[in-house]
């Protein structure tokens, strides 16, 4: 079986679009030159030092491991999962070729591999929490390989589902891929974390779980209302594209009124955004939002393209977001049934 591979696309995905656009994926380091030449981790080692020369060992020897997986151990054939920031979702594609420096682009976008993007708008709902976090390295580059990572990762590649964990075969004691134990960090993924990551997926997941169907449209409401809106929620059953209007003033009739369509499964088409956009029309309303728990197809989110002025998407990392905004404003019910603890540590500010 061929490996899977993890290239994060930047701390605010500042490579989506462009590794999107190109076909390709690759790390940043903008100041290390082409390592075509390099053809030995210790080759690659030493142009790390040269640029880095008062680096820690630490860092000296991640950097060695990441930029030595993207150019000789990432090989055509080999499954690459890219999480985009810029959408909150994953790309899935399958590499084409190996290393290759492309001194034509963008500083943060020369060292890469070639890549046939097959999914570039997996929700992150649709996997599972146990590989959320196998996924959720703070490292650029790694491999996955915890929680049957590779057999599942192929799975959503095809499918677009997770399977769950299945029971592993168990490796030889001491057994990392073929490689030595400056690979470790890339091997190992799982410790060097990004719990704040870790943490919104958790939260995720159990809204997921918890806020299943109409259950969905009243945490919506509870924002809603935490951020001002006097809110009216339709019961369950038919709604006729509306479940939820919200408005400003004490009636809830002021400007901007809302019109807001909750769909907590899977992803929406375009039809749901043209529903969404005639029962505006014929209720007369300011906005839209259309909540789409499970995403957008790429019709879906084509058609509103040029509607963002008026029409809003909240996908699942959206809620998330939005529960943590107004969370200390949400009504105590929610609370309850949603109980969250702020936690605060050290950012590490020069990474």
């Amino acid at each position: 079986m061929n490996s899977a591979w993890v290239i994060r696309s930047g701390r605010a995905g500042e490579r989506d679009q462009a590794a999107l656009d190109k076909g390709c994926s690759g790390g940043g380091w903008e100041e290390i030159p082409d390592l075509t030449s390099c053809t030995t981790r210790d080759s690659v080692r030493s142009v790390v030092l040269d640029v880095r020369p008062n680096a820690s060992r630490g860092l000296i020897q991640n950097t060695t491991a990441q930029l030595w997986a993207l150019r000789s151990r990432i090989q055509p054939g080999d499954l690459l999962v890219m999480p985009m920031k810029t959408t909150k979702q994953l790309a899935l594609g399958r590499v084409t070729s190996g290393y290759r420096y492309e001194a034509e682009h963008p500083a943060a976008l020369r060292h890469i591999v070639d890549v046939e993007w097959k999914r570039t708008d997996l929700p992150r709902s649709a996997v599972k929490q146990d590989l959320l976090y196998t996924l959720g390295s703070v490292l650029t580059i790694f491999a996955p390989s915890k929680n049957n990572a590779v057999e599942r990762l192929e799975h959503l590649l095809q499918n677009g589902t997770d399977p769950g964990a299945v029971t592993a075969m168990p490796k030889a004691a001491g057994f990392n891929g073929g490689e030595s134990d400056d690979d470790s960090a890339v091997d190992s993924p799982e410790f060097s974390a990004d719990f704040e990551q870790a943490a919104t997926d958790q939260i995720l997941t159990r809204i997921g779980e918890d806020f299943a169907g109409h259950d969905l449209a009243t945490l919506v409401t509870a924002i809603l209302e935490a951020e001002g809106y006097k809110c009216v929620q339709a019961p369950p059953g038919p709604d006729g594209g509306i479940d939820i209007t919200a408005g400003r003033g004490p009636l809830g009739l002021d400007s901007p009124t809302v019109l807001v369509q909750v769909k907590s499964g899977s992803q929406v088409g375009s039809p749901v955004v043209s529903q969404l956009q005639g029962v505006m029309a014929t209720h007369g309303a300011d906005q839209g939002l259309l909540v789409a728990w499970g995403g957008l197809t790429k019709q879906a989110r084509d058609s509103i393209r040029h509607q963002s002025l008026r029409v809003r998407i909240w996908e699942a990392g959206d809620v998330v977001e939005a529960v943590l905004r107004n969370y200390d404003r949400i009504s105590a019910d929610v609370q309850a049934l949603l109980p969250l603890k702020r936690v605060w540590m050290l950012s590490d500010v020069g990474a």
